[in-house]
C-alpha cells in the first residue's frame, strides 16, 4: 500500500496547487470505452495524470476480496485472481475495461442476470475529491450517498482511487450450451426460467433477427474435451447461430466478444485472415477517439446499449422492428440488486421490473443518426427503459433530468466538486449541451 499512497498523495497534491478552476480531464492508460465526440473543447482542458493507478493492491483468498486501482484491466484482474481459483462476479466482455471505468460509468455481461453490474459487487470505494481530500465510502455508513451515487456519475462527482470488490469461485473451463428459439414469446420464457432457477452460472444472447433467437447458457466446468478461442478468424456471435455448444478457458469465454460484440471489422474472409489478429475493440476505439474529429458523422456507427424492463420487451421490439429494424442484437437479462439512487424517484416509479435486458444497438450506419438517436430515446422514455451514457445522447436538459436523480447528484457534487472542475454530467454527455 507504501506505493499506492505515494500515487495518492502525488495526485493529491496536484488537485491542492491548482491556481485554476478550469475544467479537468483525466489522463489514464486504457482507452475510453465512450463513444467518441467531436467535442474540440478537450484539447483546452487541464490535464491530471492518473495513468499510474492500475496495480492490483491485494488479494484475499480467504474472504475472497481483491482490493485493486481503478485503472487495472478486467483482463488484468482476472488473470490475477483466476491464478487462485476466483474471478469476479460480474466480468465485462472487453479485455481494457477497467473496474473504475465499470463503476463511473456501467458494465455488465453473462453472470447479471445473479449478481447485477460490476458495482454491486463493490464494497468500497476510496475516491478524491477535485479539492484533494480522500474519502473512503461503502454502502453502508455516513458516505453511502456517495458509494451508490459514483456509479454513472462518469467522473465527474470524484477520483476513484481505489475499489475494494468481491469475488467468487471459479473453474478452469465454461461450457456453453445455445439454446435456440423462433419467437421472442418462446426466448422470454427461456430467459425467465432460467432466471428463477438460476440453474446456470452464465447467461446473454445473440438475436440474430425476428425469427432467430439464441440464448447462451454457460456453466463453470472442470474438463473440457475441446475449446474454441475466439479471437482471430472465428467470431463469437456469429458462431452462436451455427453451434449446438462450445467449451472455452473460462478467461476466454469472459472475453469472448473482445474482437467485437456484434459490430466486427474487418468482416471478409480474407480481411480477418490477413489483419484480424490486429484488429480488437480496444484498438478500433483508439483509433476513432483520435480521429473522429476529422471522420464524417455517417462514419461513426449508431451505438446504443439499453436497459428494456423484462415486461416491456414484448412492446419495445415490435416498436422495434417495426422503425429501426437492425440486427443482430446483443441482449443480456440484467437483475436489479436494488433500487439505484442515481435514478430519479419520478423515473423508477414508472416500471417495477426485478429483471432487465440490456438491448445492444451496435453498429448501425444510417443518415442524420441524430435523428435515430432521438427516435429511441423518446421510445425508451415512455415504456420505462434506460439508455446508456456511453453513447451519444441528445436528451434536453429538462428530459436528463426527469430520468436522474438531479437532487441526490447536485448533493453529492455540492461537496465534492463544489467548482464544477471535474465538469458536469449533463454537460459532459449528452450534445444538446454542447450548443
Amino acid at each position: 500500500m507504501e506505493s499506492h499512497q505515494r500515487k495518492i498523495m502525488r495526485i493529491s497534491d496536484q488537485l491542492r496547487l491548482r491556481d485554476s478552476n478550469e475544467p479537468l480531464i483525466l489522463m489514464k492508460k486504457a482507452v475510453s470505452h465512450q463513444v467518441p465526440k467531436a467535442d474540440g473543447r478537450k484539447d483546452l482542458y487541464q490535464k491530471l495524470d492518473v495513468s499510474d493507478l492500475d496495480e492490483i493492491i491485494d488479494i484475499d483468498v480467504e474472504k475472497r476480496i481483491c482490493t485493486a486501482e481503478p485503472g487495472a484491466t478486467f483482463e488484468k484482474v482476472v488473470e490475477s485472481t483466476l491464478a487462485y481459483g476466483l474471478v469476479p462476479l460480474v466480468v465485462p466482455e472487453l479485455r481494457t475495461i477497467t473496474i473504475g471505468g465499470a463503476v463511473s460509468g456501467g458494465s455488465i455481461e453473462s453472470m447479471s442476470y445473479r449478481f447485477g453490474g460490476f458495482h454491486d459487487s463493490c464494497l468500497e470505494y476510496e475516491v478524491l475529491t477535485a479539492k484533494g481530500d480522500i474519502i473512503v465510502c461503502s454502502p453502508e455508513g455516513d458516505e453511502s450517498l456517495l458509494f451508490n451515487m459514483m456509479h454513472w456519475s462518469f467522473g465527474t462527482l470524484g477520483i476513484i482511487t481505489l475499489i475494494k470488490f468481491r469475488l467468487i469461485p471459479a473453474k478452469p473451463y465454461v461450457k456453453v450450451t445455445y439454446e435456440k428459439y423462433r419467437s421472442l414469446e418462446e426466448y422470454n420464457r427461456a430467459i425467465w426460467s432460467h432466471y428463477l432457477s438460476r440453474d446456470i452460472d452464465f447467461m446473454d444472447g445473440i438475436i440474430h433477427s425476428p425469427e432467430e433467437y439464441v440464448l447462451s447458457c454457460g456453466n463453470f466446468t472442470d474438463d473440457a474435451p475441446y475449446t474454441h478461442r475466439y479471437d482471430w478468424m472465428r467470431i463469437y456471435y456469429l458462431s452462436t447461430a451455427s453451434r449446438r455448444e462450445d467449451y472455452l478457458k473460462t478467461s476466454d469465454y469472459f472475453f469472448r466478444y473482445n474482437k467485437g460484440v456484434t459490430n466486427v471489422r474487418p468482416k471478409s474472409f480474407a480481411g480477418r485472415l490477413f489483419f484480424g489478429r490486429l484488429v480488437s475493440s480496444d484498438i478500433t476505439l483508439r483509433m476513432a477517439h483520435r480521429f473522429v474529429k476529422v471522420l464524417p458523422e455517417k462514419a461513426i456507427p449508431i451505438t446504443v446499449d439499453t436497459f428494456i424492463p423484462f415486461s416491456k420487451m414484448g412492446e419495445f421490439m415490435k416498436w422495434y422492428e417495426k422503425e429501426i429494424n437492425h440486427f443482430p442484437l446483443w441482449c443480456v437479462p440484467y437483475k436489479v440488486a436494488h433500487k439505484y439512487e442515481w435514478l430519479s424517484d419520478e423515473f423508477s416509479e414508472k416500471v417495477k421490473d426485478e429483471l432487465f435486458l440490456d438491448i445492444a444497438i451496435y453498429g448501425m450506419y444510417r443518415e442524420n443518426p441524430e435523428i435515430w438517436h432521438r427516435l429511441i430515446e423518446e421510445e425508451l422514455m415512455d415504456i420505462g427503459a434506460i439508455k446508456t451514457l456511453i453513447s451519444s445522447n441528445h436528451y434536453s436538459e429538462e428530459e436528463f433530468w426527469s430520468i436522474f436523480n438531479k437532487e441526490n447528484y447536485e448533493t453529492i457534487k455540492r461537496s465534492m466538486d463544489p467548482d464544477n472542475i471535474l465538469r458536469d454530467i449533463y454537460k459532459k454527455t449528452c450534445f444538446k449541451s454542447q450548443d
